[in-house]
């Protein structure tokens, strides 16, 4: 049965030692000042940073200056490291489900370093591939309807390698049926953050 192709970026499913993944997330601060869009689903990093006023979340919720880490999208590739991924945002005036460039939010973010994320791979990955590093692509543009990232895995402009340096590292493949042809493209991967900015020890290792 062929692989579907619906990238939806990354995706916390469970903790290394098997518990399920319990939904526990840290918020944090996306700028009006930053001018990208960001997605559910997209690895983001910490720039050093956090919120210098008030934050005022509609509904409910207030965060005082500095208790908000500010966060960019991660960039894709080797050596790029990753704080964490985005599961959702805070409401805001226009109720996007996912945040707009130059829109000042509040993310939740997944950032602990031993949840593990299913994710989708951009070309067929071989059975080898499972315990080597690999890196994300950016292979579609973010979804405006459903609010999910086009983010997905690399397998064809930079293999998976023993390489430590990578964003991430294959830990199986998801055991489904719908999920069951490593010949064909699209493949689900269960990977963890390789080069996290909040693990211990370099590179997460």
């Amino acid at each position: 049965m062929a692989n579907t192709d619906a990238p939806f970026g990354l995706r916390p499913v469970m903790h290394r030692n098997g518990a399920p993944y319990n939904g526990a997330v840290r918020p944090y601060y996306l700028p009006s000042t930053y001018a990208t869009a960001v997605f559910i689903g997209d690895a983001v990093v910490k720039t050093g940073t956090a919120n210098t006023a008030q934050v005022t979340v509609p509904g409910g919720g207030t965060f005082v200056p500095g208790s908000l880490p500010e966060i960019n999208r991660a960039t894709v590739g080797d050596g790029n490291a990753i704080t964490g991924v985005v599961v959702g945002f805070a409401s805001d005036a226009d109720d996007l489900v996912y945040n707009a460039a130059s829109t000042e939010r509040v993310a939740f973010v997944c950032d602990d370093p031993d949840v593990l994320f299913e994710i989708q791979a951009d070309g067929t990955l071989a059975a080898t591939s499972v315990g080597l590093n690999a890196v994300l692509i950016d292979t579609h543009s973010g979804s405006t309807s459903t609010g999910l990232s086009g983010t997905e895995l690399d397998t064809t402009s930079d293999a998976p390698a023993a390489d430590a340096s990578n964003q991430l590292t294959i830990i199986g493949i998801p055991n489904r049926e719908d999920n069951s042809d490593l010949s064909a493209a699209n493949v689900n991967v269960l990977v963890k953050i390789n080069n996290h900015t909040e693990a211990h020890g370099a590179l997460g290792i």
